[in-house]
């Protein structure tokens, strides 16, 4: 068992490390490990096209991670309310999203979108002052970005039900007693104690936005993510300028990962 355990973990992991290790490469072939250098972080980092497409995956993971905690919150602090059957309904409505492949969400967003395009644009059109462009709704932004909030918000609504689940319903009781507020008992009491897994479900949902392909592939339109240019970039061959900007994308992904990992760990310790 020791073995086969060993074995899996190096099948897993030793192709990442080769890549993490020819990312250093002197020499120009991915392939040959001509000494050592960090030339090609210096060519990524100096980049446009690599730094263009950065920036669209950062507005892209910002903005899915501040809608996927605010409305995952929401809807974790809703769902704890319900009972019977709509709860069991909406558990498997949560869940079937998270079991989803990403490629049939992509797929499927594409087509309510487009479909959605062909009825809005000429009713905008046919709506809109004479002599004035009217807007064309179209792929882009708003696409990507509401594609991975319909997965991430999964995710939020697990953690965030999941620290609600464990939560001292004794102060809350407490601070009803002493005439708070709803609002009053939610910010001083509640709030308190799942902040750590909002917090983790932000991060989880800023890594797993910024890191997509199979859905942002579907839907980008002309916009181009990070994901999207290194797979671009390998169909022109596998270069050690690639191996560095995977790297980077690797250890950002890990420290947030590790980040949303403790704090889903921590413990909200009663002050004194």
């Amino acid at each position: 068992m020791r073995i086969y355990i060993i074995s899996v973990y190096l099948f897993l992991y030793v192709p990442i490390g080769i890549i993490v290790l020819f990312s250093f490469n002197a020499g120009r072939h991915a392939s040959e490990l001509r000494g050592l250098s960090v030339q090609w972080y210096g060519k990524a980092l100096s980049n446009p096209f690599v730094g263009d497409a950065f920036v669209t995956s950062l507005i892209v993971a910002l903005s899915v991670a501040i809608l996927s905690s605010l409305m995952g919150t929401a809807a974790a602090l809703a769902l704890q309310r319900l009972k019977g059957t709509p709860r069991v309904l909406f558990d498997g409505l949560i869940y079937i999203a998270i079991m989803i492949p990403g490629i049939v969400i992509g797929i499927a967003t594409l087509v309510a979108l487009v479909t959605v395009f062909k009825f809005l644009n000429p009713l905008l059109a046919s709506i809109w002052p004479e002599g004035v462009n009217p807007p064309k709704l179209s792929m882009g932004y708003f696409s990507v970005i509401a594609a991975h909030t319909l997965f991430t918000m999964s995710l939020v609504i697990i953690l965030v039900r999941a620290r609600i689940a464990g939560m001292d319903r004794a102060l809350i009781e407490a601070s009803m007693d002493l005439y708070a507020t709803p609002w009053g008992t939610f910010y001083q009491v509640t709030l308190p104690q799942i902040f750590p897994a909002i917090l983790a479900g932000f991060l989880l949902s800023f890594t797993f936005s910024f890191d997509d392909f199979i859905i942002s592939f579907f839907v980008a339109g002309p916009n181009t993510t990070l994901p999207i240019y290194i797979f671009s970039s390998i169909r022109r061959g596998i270069t050690p300028e690639v191996n560095a900007i995977g790297t980077m994308v690797l250890v950002g992904s890990l420290f947030l990962l590790m980040t949303a990992q403790f704090l889903l760990r921590k413990r909200t310790r009663p002050k004194d």
